[in-house]
């Protein structure tokens, strides 16, 4: 019975966490019990469980008289994963450029090419899109699981912000080119520029924002969910 109870909770937090990973339980969003119960049918116990597992995770706060809350973060600990953040994406990127197959090359080519096209229309949401498609693609020519699964676990936390960085055309060109010179290194297969060059892409534009926040006294507030 304790392995089964055990079971059911790994299940359901197992999903839980991908809908937040995804981005379809942005930060803020209010799990309702009842609906996780009829969503799952189950007992309370394997839900909270799960809501527990997922506290421990940090991609959950578990509030009193509130019940469970998708995860926010303040604008410090924005910064904070955002330093972080960059050194694991240009590890992903030289391992990409170690152990890349070849079907793993036409899968980050083809985000690169959907990235462009989304460029040429100046389209800021298809670009996130398709941003998002081409960092996905360098994670699995990691061949890295643990690593794959550390960086969309913080770039789901760090969700909660509002994300303005496509709305200005030359921000998608400059970051399309950033792509390019990751691209051209991973397939090349030259660690070390593979991984400066996602350095350069990940950090561009955001040392002089990050000095900024970490230089603000006490909390700096939360993160702005989306709506």
């Amino acid at each position: 019975m304790p392995d089964e109870k055990k079971s059911l909770s790994d299940t359901i937090r197992a999903a839980i966490e991908q809908d937040i990973l995804s981005g379809k339980l942005p930060s803020g969003t209010q799990l309702e019990e009842q609906q996780l119960l009829t969503r799952f049918n189950v007992s309370r116990t394997p839900v909270r469980e799960a809501l527990i597992q997922l506290e421990s995770a940090g991609l959950v706060d578990l509030v009193p008289r509130q019940g469970a809350i998708v995860a926010s973060i303040s604008l410090r600990e924005y910064v904070a994963m955002s330093e972080i953040l960059v050194q694991l994406e240009a590890l992903a990127a030289r391992l990409a450029a170690r152990r890349i197959s070849v079907q793993q090359r036409k899968a980050i080519q083809s985000a690169q090419d959907a990235c462009r096209a989304a460029a040429e229309q100046a389209d800021g949401d298809a670009y996130r899109k398709a941003n998002d498609a081409f960092h996905q693609a360098i994670y699995e020519a990691s061949c890295n699981d643990i690593l794959s699964r550390q960086i969309r676990t913080m770039r789901a936390r760090m969700r909660g912000m509002r994300d303005l960085r496509f709305e200005k055309p030359a921000r998608i060109r400059a970051s399309l080119a950033e792509h390019e010179q990751v691209l051209e290194a991973i397939l090349r297969g030259s660690e070390d520029d593979a991984g400066a060059a996602m350095v350069r892409h990940i950090a561009t534009g955001g040392d002089v924002y990050a000095d900024m926040i970490a230089s603000m006294p006490g909390d700096a507030g939360r993160a702005r969910t989306r709506r």
